[in-house]
């Protein structure tokens, strides 16, 4: 109500742009009002899945251009990766190692894809699996390309994630692959998150939908690392 009396619009008006604000990650919405998003915690999977979906799709079909046929692939968790596999879906003779649930059945619709699934403990919130185990099964492999999602991009160029046993995960993805692709979204630009996977200039190709805040570009351009955007800025 404070809100809609400053702003001189209506309650319906503030619901609407909190509710707009919160999918993107910038806000938490309670009951009587929101507030700043906080680093020890994620949007919850149901929310994600839904949150910038058209960038997403954005980038997973620049990323699949970039992946040859007859390649193998770490794919790990997240719904940026999970739009990956759904753009990857008509490329033929893939060996695809995932620790998503969502990625492997997805998947399932590429005739041509032998899919290996990790093992370890599940995720009941977004199917992911993670643990030693899981661990010890990437470290079996040694693959052409590895695809990561991340939950924010600190402005240092630090790649952040909510989940120690998740990026434990990620960084033999790292170690195990030849080449490492990260895929995000714009909202992934300086968004908080407790647990450091990586320096953004250990990856090899970075896949987003508009151009980085300049630090970024400037990091990735002394690191060498490759940068695809789906929908740069005219």
């Amino acid at each position: 109500e404070k809100l809609a009396q400053y702003f001189n619009v209506t309650l319906q008006t503030i619901r609407r742009d909190i509710n707009k604000l919160s999918l993107d990650g910038k806000l938490i919405r309670h009951h009587g009002g929101a507030s700043l998003s906080k680093s020890v915690s994620n949007i919850t999977y149901k929310n994600r899945k839904t949150l910038q979906i058209k960038s997403k799709t954005r980038i997973a079909k620049l990323l699949a251009e970039h992946i040859p046929e007859n390649s193998s692939l770490f794919i790990n968790i997240g719904t940026t990766t999970e739009a990956s596999a759904k753009a990857l879906i008509n490329k033929k003779g893939l060996t695809v190692i995932t620790n998503n649930i969502n990625v492997a059945t997805i998947l399932t619709a590429n005739d041509t894809a032998e899919i290996v699934l990790a093992g370890g403990i599940v995720r009941k919130r977004d199917w992911g699996i993670t643990g030693e185990a899981t661990i010890d099964f990437i470290k079996q492999f040694k693959v052409d390309y590895g695809i990561i999602g991340i939950s924010g991009i600190d402005e240092d160029g630090t790649l952040l994630d909510f989940d120690y046993n998740e990026v434990r995960v990620a960084r033999t993805i790292i170690k195990n692959a030849r080449k490492v692709f990260l895929v995000a979204d714009n909202t992934k630009f300086d968004r908080n998150a407790i647990v450091c996977l990586c320096h953004i200039s250990e990856i090899d190709g970075f896949f987003t939908d508009i151009e980085p805040p300049e630090k970024i570009i400037e990091i990735l351009s002394a690191s060498s690392v490759e940068l695809f955007v789906s929908n740069p800025r005219k």
